[in-house]
């Protein structure tokens, strides 16, 4: 499973961005879905989760700013990020539990994306 981000840039405080990951490949199924951020000297954190079925959840910190979703026919995710905060400045991070077979189901990532928040 290949799955790439896009969609990251530079935009100033109070701004949006929409990033996408695509997935493509020999997928048999996708199960659960999310984004991580990794900001310079931090650790990977999970910023949005999405099951297969639409149920979610976020990180505190981007909770009523951030929304996630997913086009299950299409293989592609999404983040809707409003509100943007220079905290929010990182390298986001597709993950999806994916099957392709007959290997069994296993995490994949993608290369990531910046997000940059600066003024």
């Amino acid at each position: 499973v290949h799955l790439v981000e896009s969609g990251g840039g530079l935009v100033q405080p109070g701004g949006s961005l929409r990033l996408s990951c695509a997935a493509s490949g020999r997928i048999f199924s996708i199960g659960d879905m999310g984004w991580y951020r990794q900001a310079p000297g931090k650790q990977r954190e999970l910023v949005a989760a999405i099951t297969s079925f639409g149920s979610t959840n976020y990180a505190d910190s981007v909770k009523g700013r951030f929304t996630i979703s997913r086009d299950n026919a299409k293989n592609t995710m999404y983040l809707q990020m409003n509100s943007l905060k220079t905290d929010d400045t990182a390298v986001y991070y597709c993950n999806a539990r994916a099957r392709v077979l007959p290997q069994p189901t296993r995490d994949y990532w993608g290369q990531g994306t910046q997000v940059s928040v600066s003024s």
